[in-house]
């Protein structure tokens, strides 16, 4: 019996007014919204040490940073077949791991430039993965049509994604990791433990990309490089920016565990 979806059949693209519906683009958009606005909800509830002019301009970094990465990696996940498509497709062709990435070194110069020594990724921590959830929901709701979906499988999470045949159902699975993601980081944040400045978003960039790491394995890519995709690959460069914040975590742990 197939584990086909009881709600919707996917890609799932209601019709409006005799009018197709892009889901996966309206929830890229609605993530966008959702996301700044929970940003500036929550920067007007803390103490921000950076001024909002810096600000300004870290965001800005952020941007451009995210939107040139975000389409080079993308470019880079199959090359071979992007050549074969116009500007246009390859423009708008994308990815979060890229615009992740992507927007951290924007950030990092604009710091750079304007003088700014302060931890700013904190504030954006939460919004970035309230974003990406609802992002997700649309690519799981693109089905097989955009390119988060798994391989074949029988495992019990297999789902028909829209070709009759039971794929793991990755958006869904990266879902479930963020939301618990979200919640022991707002946790966190509420606790009496002394954090360091910047510390949830290095928290969020190591697991969501050791996260992506290890889901690229359950992906029918096609394209490697020294046996990895271009995104695992750059994941492992992430992480070895992060090497001192890992390196961190992993004696703090250790002392955890001999304490007990």
């Amino acid at each position: 019996m197939n584990n086909t979806l009881l709600i919707v059949s996917l890609p799932f693209e209601p019709v409006v007014f005799g009018v197709k519906l892009n889901m996966h683009l309206i929830l890229e958009y609605l993530a966008f919204f959702v996301g700044f606005r929970y940003y500036v909800f929550l920067r007007k509830r803390s103490a921000d040490v950076i001024s909002s002019n810096n600000r300004l301009s870290i965001l800005i970094g952020a941007v451009f940073g995210a939107l040139l990465l975000s389409r080079v990696v993308a470019f880079f996940e199959n090359p071979v077949a992007h050549q074969q498509e116009d500007w246009l497709y390859n423009l708008n062709n994308k990815t979060i791991m890229g615009g992740l990435f992507g927007g951290l070194l924007g950030v990092e110069l604009a710091k750079k430039i304007i003088g700014e020594k302060h931890s700013s990724g904190d504030l954006f921590t939460l919004p970035i993965i309230l974003g990406i959830i609802i992002g997700r929901i649309g690519c799981f709701l693109s089905g097989i049509k955009e390119f988060t979906y798994g391989k074949e499988t029988s495992f019990f999470t297999g789902m028909n994604l829209g070709d009759g045949v039971l794929r793991h159902p990755i958006a869904l699975y990266e879902v479930v990791f963020l939301t618990v993601l979200f919640i022991i980081i707002r946790r966190l944040q509420k606790s009496n433990h002394t954090f360091q400045n910047g510390d949830f978003f290095k928290l969020f960039m190591v697991t969501y990309f050791t996260l992506r790491f290890c889901i690229e394995f359950l992906k029918p890519n096609s394209f490697y490089t020294l046996g990895l995709s271009s995104i695992q690959i750059l994941c492992l460069i992430c992480l070895v920016y992060y090497y001192k914040f890992i390196f961190q975590g992993i004696t703090y742990v250790r002392k955890k565990l001999y304490v007990l």
